[in-house]
């Protein structure tokens, strides 16, 4: 088996160090040709990840036609916002390739998912090509061959049962999943309540108001992704729950720790320039907004967190603003 993985950040290159240990060949295409040369020579990541040896078989290059020529099986792992231009840019060298899209989030000015952003751009005919994976992996974690569990969701037919075979090693178990929908919708509003759970971790709420974010979140992802046309089992599966288990509890969050950062007081422009990476939740934040109004769903943590983000309420107004909503039924 033989991949390219396209976009060298922190996710990308992760999946690069962790198939190259049990494939013949990877390629890792990465923007910057100075960064290409330096993790050629060095044999160490350039920008993320930076003490994570690379494996010998894993190349490292900043000419894309190379890999796309080299390689059937595609892995998109550039950060969400970039896919409309790079695709604009370089669609034209994608054949019969299939993608793998690794990246997460909503487009806030289409509201639509990674795999729709493909079909719109390159057109319709690549939904039988377009593939993704999500469930709760770190990147860190995945590179140093800890075990993880995620879902490749794409298609239902035997190219998607072949992927999982084809993609799984002994350390990077797959489940398949053809909600699409479900499983790309999870894996973006998670990183929403996670923010929300880090406001609270920050504040210092404890283990009872974590239980009841989590719990809350994942009703709220069920509620706008079942509207959608995503199953609810999905929601409690890798995408759903396991996915948003680990973004709401674990130090690598990088949404958790933007929570944490605006419980303390520090402005968002300050807190995304100190942390150097995307944190996919801010922007998805104002998209899963738009989705509540346009499907007609309530999702009072989304809205919360949008207030904090982009509206001037505090983290105990946002709180206050949860804890006296008018009493409900649960289910």
């Amino acid at each position: 088996m033989e991949i390219g993985i396209l976009g060298g950040g922190s996710w990308g290159t992760a999946l690069a160090v962790m198939w190259a240990s049990a494939f013949e060949r990877v390629d890792l295409w990465v923007r910057n040709a100075d960064d290409a040369r330096v993790m050629t020579e060095t044999r160490f990541p350039a920008r993320y990840l930076r003490e994570i040896p690379l494996p010998a078989n894993l190349h490292v290059t900043s000419d894309l036609a190379s890999v796309v020529r080299r390689h059937r099986v595609l892995g998109l792992a550039i950060p969400l916002p970039a896919y409309r231009d790079f695709l604009n840019q370089f669609g034209r060298l994608f054949l019969d390739h299939d993608l793998i899209l690794l990246s997460k989030g909503i487009e806030v000015d289409s509201l639509l998912f990674p795999s729709q952003i493909v079909c719109d751009v390159l057109g319709a005919s690549w939904e039988s090509r377009t593939f993704a994976l999500s469930g709760p992996s770190f990147a860190r974690e995945v590179a140093v061959h800890k075990p993880t569990t995620v879902v490749l969701t794409g298609p239902e037919g035997d190219r998607l049962l072949e992927l999982r075979e084809q993609l799984a090693t002994p350390r990077f178990r797959l489940y398949s999943n053809p909600d699409i929908v479900g499983v790309e919708l999870a894996g973006a509003m998670k990183n929403v309540i996670a923010i929300a759970a880090g406001i609270a971790q920050g504040m210092e709420f404890g283990s009872n108001t974590m239980a009841g974010l989590i719990t809350r979140g994942l009703a709220e992802i069920s509620r706008l992704g079942e509207k959608m046309g995503g199953k609810r089992e999905t929601f409690a599966g890798l995408a759903g729950m396991g996915d948003l288990i680990l973004t709401c509890t674990g130090s690598q969050s990088r949404n958790l720790t933007v929570g944490i950062r605006l419980a303390e007081g520090l402005a968002l422009p300050q807190i995304l320039k100190e942390l150097g990476m995307v944190a996919e939740g801010v922007k998805t934040t104002k998209a899963a907004r738009q989705l509540s109004a346009r499907e007609g769903v309530e999702l009072p943590i989304t809205e919360v967190v949008h207030g904090i983000l982009y509206e001037g309420l505090t983290p105990r107004q946002g709180l206050a603003q949860l804890m006296t909503r008018s009493l409900k039924s649960e289910v």
